[in-house]
């Protein structure tokens, strides 16, 4: 998860299509990359990141089956509960690039 401001944007090359961070990191190996798509804030950041991860930890304990995809969708959704950060501004940005299986 690239959870800085705009780590899923790119250059357009002709032939080539979008060119940045996510396509690195996939020719790395990465089977998925999590990406925001515009500035986003600290605050409600790391409250979602949070989210995502302990939802994350839990599919490792064997607890649960959750993707990546569906372990990042709680987390919006938890962001939604919260008054403070339930506007897209604050949860929407972030999206799974890749395979989430």
């Amino acid at each position: 998860m690239l959870s800085a401001c705009k780590t899923g944007l790119g250059k357009i090359r002709k032939g080539e299509g979008l060119v940045g961070l996510t396509r690195a990191f996939m020719y790395a190996g990465a089977r998925e990359v999590g990406v925001s798509l515009w500035p986003v804030d600290d605050l409600s950041t790391a409250a979602l990141m949070t989210e995502f991860y302990s939802r994350i930890l839990e599919r490792g304990g064997g607890k649960t089956k959750i993707t990546s995809a569906g372990a990042l969708q709680g987390a919006q959704l938890k962001l939604i509960e919260n008054r403070r950060y339930s506007p897209p501004f604050f949860w929407a940005p972030f999206i799974l690039v890749g395979d989430s299986l």
